[in-house]
């Protein structure tokens, strides 16, 4: 229509007398609303003074039409000016969407921004319908091929549109059928485990894996040919892949055809290029051997391994390359590695990131890689999992950019996104053991961003108050010795617990410090007095009481600590790879009230199941007897179990052995033991629709555990129930669902279990959390 307008209006003005050559002395725009006349003007060919004809003036409508800021133009001849008439392009007065769910609002805006449609804009139908053509294309990517979008164009007075856009997503097609035709060598329910994308079952409503997704079918196309290249189908070829669709749009049909080829193996491996390091060392990171059925990955993982071995040697740039050589006669294939080391690198500048609150020093003095010194990737990727290792941060990165200009530097740079290190805070929270908390307390482990550990607070609950100071500096050399002091007044009524009742009140202090003795392991020694004065009630157990009676009431102990711990675990908090474990033996020594000594076992280790699920295996053991003149370890320094931390689905405390209240036999508490034995299984998985899951933890787990005394026999007399030295079949167990939260508030935790094997004085407990205390 504008075409043939605008050839009628340029043929009429070439017949028009006006339409002979003249000089312009000036040029007339009329018809201008919102668009301004330097716009036009800078469109036009032309100026004034020129001496123009029929062809530039058809040549100046045409520009001003690509300007798309008009619908109509007509030029004529006023005399010598030049009047240009135009009628402007309505503008957008408001946009309307309705009927989206799948695709936000907002994100729908930003997409028509981007392509010219917004209020205020100049509209232009052939954008909009673009636009409406691209909607429809994100949506069939997203498997709703029913999809459809109607655009509507609404007349405004003062020469403007209103756009409405009417959205129909209509349903995900889901996939009701998936074949592979052509494979004899694995079973087609086989290959079909390693799809993304998987047929329509009733238990999958809360995933995609059944709504197509031509992303997802290309990934998982490939995860089907590196099946096969690596187990020795280096022909394999998928020939073609068909997905079609009902009729009504609902049910997606994927076929996929292939075609094996042979099996090949491996008829020699060798090396050349420039090795650097010596060629038997070389050869004894090959993975990939004569006579193996030869495998990609196989190749891959060796040129990965190869480079990492030249890269602790400085060459950070080396290219190492696995060409296979097939012998299809023969079926076998020659590997050869080409080691092209390049120059080795040196570190010009290592820089952080990221850490807003955390001194740089801090992080610096983790660093095993050094600027100045050649680039060795093993320390480049230590000083990473040890920044990781403290605690402070949620996730640390690391790149290694070239220096522009050079051949041989690298700049090493760590990004960290840092996380909540503790509280400076009043606090109020609940925990089923101790009821009620309030306090105000400082506690951080990244005490100002100077990396030192600090602990103030007044915490009280219905049970107990703790006064305390504490403070650790894990730089106190440095080569990384640490110092900490700790002074404190703790007062615990045991009477409000599921402990026999009793009070205790105790004030003392310590010393302490930690040695490290490689890079994952360090030993520490503490030394520190303590004063713990025990009062009793009517209620308070008759064994209690002997030992009172036995003993005193006032205990002044001079206790030291020697312990030793190893990790390697893959963060400070909530981990989910590695492992750690450490052993402590703590005693009073000769001098104290009571001579006593305390052995305990940690340990736990992360085992990968499958790509999303972890199993985690950990246990406490724990044993502690008297010596000396001392004939038995203080009642107030055994163990107790049950809760969380121990067996959950117990109440906390509650398990082992028990004491009748004042002689009562129905109302028993635990005194705790001499023995601990404690475990949990646990799989780690991680909670649907949290995009991150890194401050949370959720498991499904099985605990075990009990505590034991092995001097029994001496408190039978006063009515000790539950009594046992360690025997198995006096564990306890249970299992259930565990969820861990990391707040900016403090730590959130809670359990769903069962206690699978209670007996007659079990207290159990289903539901347990815990909100605003150290878990």
């Amino acid at each position: 229509m504008k075409r043939s307008l605008l050839s009628l209006l340029i043929g009429s003005l070439a017949m028009a007398p006006g339409a002979n050559a003249f000089v312009v002395s000036d040029i007339r725009i009329d018809g201008l609303q919102r668009v301004s006349a330097g716009t036009v003007f800078n469109a036009l060919p032309m100026e004034v003074g020129d001496d123009i004809q029929s062809p530039e003036i058809a040549g100046a409508t045409r520009a001003l039409y690509q300007t798309g800021y008009f619908n109509d133009i007509r030029m004529s001849r006023d005399g010598n000016v030049l009047v240009v008439a135009v009628v402007e392009r309505p503008s957008i007065s408001a946009i309307d969407i309705k009927g989206n769910k799948a695709i936000k609002t907002e994100d729908l805006m930003k997409g028509l921004e981007r392509s010219g449609l917004a209020e205020g804009e100049i509209f232009q139908q052939a954008t909009l319908e673009g636009i409406r053509l691209e909607l429809e294309r994100q949506y069939v990517a997203q498997g709703r091929y029913g999809a459809s979008i109607t655009a509507n164009v609404e007349p405004q007075p003062r020469n403007r549109v209103k756009l409405g856009i009417d959205v129909k997503e209509g349903k995900v097609a889901t996939i009701q059928h998936m074949n592979i035709v052509g494979n004899n060598a694995f079973p087609k329910e086989e290959l079909l485990e390693l799809f993304e994308l998987q047929t329509a079952e009733w238990y999958q409503f809360f995933t995609s894996a059944d709504k197509y997704s031509r992303e997802k079918l290309s990934g998982d196309l490939e995860r089907l040919r590196s099946w096969y290249l690596d187990r020795g189908y280096i022909n394999f070829n998928i020939t073609s892949t068909q997905v079609s669709i009902s009729p009504d749009k609902q049910s997606v049909y994927i076929t996929t055809n292939i075609d094996e080829g042979d099996k090949y193996t491996i008829s020699d491996v060798k090396l050349a290029g420039d090795l650097v390091i010596p060629e038997a060392e070389a050869e004894k990171l090959l993975l990939a051997r004569k006579d193996q059925v030869f495998s990609r990955k196989l190749i891959t993982t060796t040129e990965e391994i190869l480079s990492r071995r030249l890269g602790n040697e400085g060459y950070t740039f080396a290219s190492i390359t696995g060409i296979p050589k097939p012998d299809h006669d023969n079926q076998t294939v020659e590997l050869t590695f080409f080691v092209d080391p390049g120059r080795r690198a040196y570190v010009r500048r290592i820089n952080f990131s990221g850490n807003t609150k955390t001194d740089d020093e801090v992080l610096r003095r983790e660093m095993r890689q050094m600027e100045g010194a050649s680039a060795s990737t093993h320390k480049i990727e230590q000083s990473k999992v040890r920044l990781e290792r403290l605690g402070y941060f949620k996730e640390v990165n690391v790149e290694t950019p070239p220096v522009p200009g050079t051949n041989d530097q690298i700049d090493v740079n760590y990004t960290v996104e840092e996380q909540p290190s503790g509280s400076v805070t009043a606090s109020v929270g609940f925990s089923q053991s101790d009821g009620l908390l309030l306090g105000g307390s400082v506690s951080q482990s990244n005490f100002l961003g100077s990396g030192n550990k600090v602990s103030v607070g007044l915490n009280k609950s219905d049970v107990s108050q703790l006064y305390n100071f504490s403070f650790m500096d894990p730089y106190y050399t440095i080569d990384g010795v640490s110092r900490g002091f700790d002074v404190y007044y703790r007062t615990y009524d045991y009477s409000d617990t599921d402990i026999s009742s009793y009070a205790a009140d105790t004030f003392g202090g310590n010393v302490r410090y930690g040695y490290p003795l490689s890079e994952t392991e360090s030993v520490s020694f503490s030394l520190g007095v303590d004063g713990t004065e025990i009062s009793t009630g009517s209620g308070t157990p008759i064994v209690i009481k002997e030992y009172l009676d036995e003993e005193g009431t006032k205990f002044t102990n001079i206790k030291t600590s020697l312990a030793w711990s190893q990790s390697e675990l893959n963060r400070g908090l909530l981990p989910t790879a590695g492992h750690s474990q450490s052993l402590s033996l703590s005693a009073a020594v000769p001098g104290s009230t009571t001579t006593f000594y305390k052995l305990v076992y940690k340990g736990q280790y992360f085992q990968p199941i499958t790509r999303s699920l972890t199993a985690r295996f950990a246990t406490r053991l724990g044993y502690g007897d008297a010596y000396g003149s001392t004939s038995e370890i203080p009642f107030f320094e055994n163990f107790y179990a049950g809760g969380f931390g121990s067996v959950r689905g117990y109440k906390d405390n509650s398990l082992g052995p028990k004491a009748p209240q004042n002689g009562n036999l129905n109302d028993l508490n635990s005194i705790g033991g001499n023995v601990l034995v404690e475990g949990t299984f646990e799989v780690l998985f991680p909670l649907p629709f949290v995009k991150d899951q890194r401050s949370l933890r959720t498991s499904v787990f099985f605990d075990y555990g009990n505590v034991f005394d092995t001097s029994c026999s001496t408190s039978d007399a006063a009515g000790v129930k539950d009594c046992t030295k360690p025997k198995l079949n006096e564990l306890r167990y249970s299992g259930g669902l565990g969820l861990t939260w990391i707040t900016p508030l403090g730590p959130l935790t809670f359990s769903l279990a069962k206690a699978l094997n209670s007996k007659g004085e079990d207290e159990t407990q289903t539901f347990q959390f815990s909100l605003g205390t150290p878990f």
